[in-house]
């Protein structure tokens, strides 16, 4: 399914101008993303929207124009990844344009319907730095601001309840400060700038902060780069199609499943 282009904001004067996409992609991800921060009561809308702030923060400063397109692919970033797969790509190009979904698959680490089938997590993140080295500046630029949240986040939790907080991840902190470092050189491969150095300062910081509980694990190689050996601590109204159902399970029980529904049509077969 090709879509037209929806992109409003070629941005050809430098400056960012948000337009009713940006309030309908933000009305889009409040409805799709009902769940919390990971071990937290913090509404996952709070990642999307930092990670949003971050992006338009880079105006005039990241050498090349910054577009309502980006804000919007930032907003998105994990739609396709965690709630739908392909067939959610599909929907924000129909909604949202190709270049918004362009970047969005740009920023996916898997594109499985069903998170569970989700290919293991090593996997994953490996393929996922091999292909960021060959993506395009705003997708980069969008992929920092979301490790910089994420990095942050993770260090203030870590000033206040200490270890404790790697028992939110899949992957303790051998893990997440090797996957941190790995996407670090690719950024810098491709040139640095604020975003990059202060996620590098952050990461400096989480690495020393919590050095004392570091373990020495042997290391394994897994498709040609070393990582450490696996440690897991615990281990709108729609111009489209009206008929596909939702995607969205409901988070507890009782609680009744709420979802953007994906509106493009399924591929054939």
């Amino acid at each position: 399914m090709k879509a037209k282009d929806k992109s409003t904001n070629k941005n050809a004067t430098g400056q960012l101008h948000l337009t009713s996409s940006f309030t309908s992609a933000i009305d889009y991800a409040r409805i799709l993303h009902i769940e919390r921060r990971k071990g937290t009561d913090i509404p996952y809308m709070a990642h999307l929207l930092g990670v949003a702030s971050l992006v338009m923060g880079e105006v005039g400063h990241a050498g090349f124009p910054i577009t309502e397109d980006m804000v919007i692919a930032a907003l998105l970033h994990d739609a396709a990844e965690d709630q739908g797969g392909e067939l959610r790509l599909q929907d924000i190009e129909c909604n949202f344009g190709s270049n918004v979904a362009r970047m969005v698959e740009g920023l996916s680490d898997s594109l499985t319907a069903d998170p569970s089938h989700k290919e293991p997590w090593p996997e994953r993140k490996k393929a996922y730095i091999r292909r960021l080295h060959k993506e395009s500046a705003d997708v980069r630029l969008i992929s920092a601001a979301d490790k910089l949240y994420n990095a942050r986040t993770i260090l203030e939790d870590y000033r206040e309840i200490g270890p404790q907080v790697w028992d939110r991840f899949k992957r303790g902190r051998e893990d997440q400060i090797w996957y941190f470092n790995e996407i670090l050189k690719v950024y810098k491969l491709h040139g640095t700038g604020r975003l990059v150095e202060e996620l590098q300062r952050v990461v400096a910081e989480l690495r020393h902060l919590s050095a004392d509980e570091r373990i020495d694990i042997p290391s394994v190689e897994i498709s040609g780069t070393v990582m450490p050996t696996e440690r897991r601590s615990n281990e709108r109204d729609n111009p489209c199609h009206q008929h596909s159902p939702a995607v969205r399970r409901a988070d507890t029980p009782g609680e009744e499943a709420e979802g953007v529904p994906i509106t493009a049509d399924a591929p054939p077969g």
